[in-house]
């Protein structure tokens, strides 16, 4: 098959459509919709920061409109969908649940590396969630020898129950303070799933048309990212057997570097119409989740700073980027102060596009609606590099019935 010449902003609109991005609901409204947007993307991250509402739940809300948190649960409670930890943890539809298995075997074959104490331990617990049924941590006693001295100094049974995790024996739900409830995976598992353990090729494949319908175009190096416990690697192989049959197609992108790049014929010559909709999106966005792409398909230099040192930042904790139709024009850092319900704007930096009266008043109602969704009555801006852009949001907020406040 031959190579797909694309423009930069022709390759945008492939990776914006196959985000869930080109538009305003493209998965329906309403717990259908979610379960949709989990099987079209294949993963979804998860991740804890409260700094806004949960990355899990920020993602889904942009793309469903009328999003509710406990919809995911209810999904987790039906068998549709299940959380596992892959290169991190996510939700994963159901249906693909034995393409975790290779990642669970290679869990399971550091067992030869565990002492008998810790082998022992995880046996026990096994038996008591088999006896009494789903448990949470805290219904082990506190077996820490040791005062903890971080973070990632995790007690004795912290560990067993995430290695039985990692290695399928148990499989997790959530609590409505989204605690961990640990359960044999048998009990989570839908009768009809298979369980059969895919081949090295099969689950190569299914890497692989899972990851270009959720990013559109990549690279190897970002489809082997979520199936690098499979040992040997058939990824590059079979990407090839795969162009061959047509199945896959090879990319390139005017004014790119000479990146191999690859995506699913189907979207070659789909029509894509992109809106001029504002969307604020999560850190872990399948957007965001590699830096290179940022930069190369949209010129946009992004990265979170919560992993960098206070002193380091230059646009705040926990900056969200805010997409405008195919261009990032801004990046914001906030919290949702939940005692005061009042969302918390450290810093809305624009970047340096000119934005019109039309895309302002798009950011306005996104705005809205993002302080909603994180149950928020009034927004606090406190500083920007545009003062007249910020001017002119706080009157549309006011306009739309949320209360700004400097």
């Amino acid at each position: 098959m031959d190579t797909v010449i694309l423009t930069k902003p022709e390759a945008r609109k492939i990776i914006l459509h196959a985000a869930g991005l080109s538009g305003p609901a493209p998965f329906g409204k309403g717990p259908e919709a979610v379960r949709k947007a989990i099987e079209h993307l294949g993963f979804v991250q998860l991740d804890t920061n409260y700094t806004v509402e949960r990355a899990h739940h920020h993602l889904l809300a942009t793309r469903v409109p009328d999003y509710e948190i406990t919809w995911l649960g209810d999904l987790l409670a039906e068998g549709q969908i299940y959380e596992y930890y892959t290169s991190d943890a996510g939700y994963m539809p159901m249906r693909d649940f034995r393409f975790s298995l290779p990642a669970k075997e290679s869990f399971a074959s550091d067992r030869d590396s565990l002492t008998a104490a810790e082998r022992n331990l995880m046996n026990k617990i096994l038996d008591r969630i088999g006896r009494e049924g789903p448990l949470t941590m805290k219904d082990f006693e506190n077996d820490r020898q040791e005062a903890g001295s971080g973070w990632w100094d995790w007690r004795p049974a912290k560990i067993a129950l995430e290695r039985l995790c990692r290695d399928g024996r148990l499989m997790i739900s959530r609590t409505g303070n989204f605690q961990k409830v640990y359960d044999l995976a048998g009990n989570m598992i839908p009768d009809d799933i298979d369980t059969s353990m895919p081949t090295a090729a099969a689950f190569a494949r299914h890497a692989i048309l899972r990851d270009l319908k959720a990013m559109g175009i990549a690279q190897v190096k970002e489809l082997a990212w979520r199936s690098r416990h499979v040992k040997n690697n058939l990824v590059k192989a079979e990407l090839e057997k795969m162009i061959a049959e047509g199945r896959v197609c090879r990319v390139a992108v005017e004014s790119l570097p000479k990146a191999s790049l690859y995506m699913l014929p189907a979207y070659k010559d789909s029509g894509i119409m992109l809106s001029d909709n504002v969307f604020i999106l999560s850190p872990f966005d399948i957007v965001n989740v590699f830096r290179h792409r940022l930069k190369d398909f949209f010129d946009f230099d992004y990265q979170i700073e919560c992993f960098v040192p206070e002193a380091k930042r230059k646009y705040g904790y926990f900056s969200l980027p805010i997409l405008a139709g195919d261009r990032f024009i801004a990046r914001m850092d906030s919290k949702a102060d939940r005692k005061r319900k009042n969302l918390v704007v450290h810093n809305l930096h624009f970047e340096p596009l000119p934005l019109t009266e039309t895309i302002l008043n798009k950011l306005v109602h996104a705005l809205t609606a993002f302080a909603r969704f994180n149950r928020c009555r009034s927004i606090t801006f406190t500083k920007s590099n545009q003062k007249k852009y910020l001017e002119a949001i706080e009157s549309g907020v006011l306009k739309a019935g949320i209360a700004p406040a400097r």
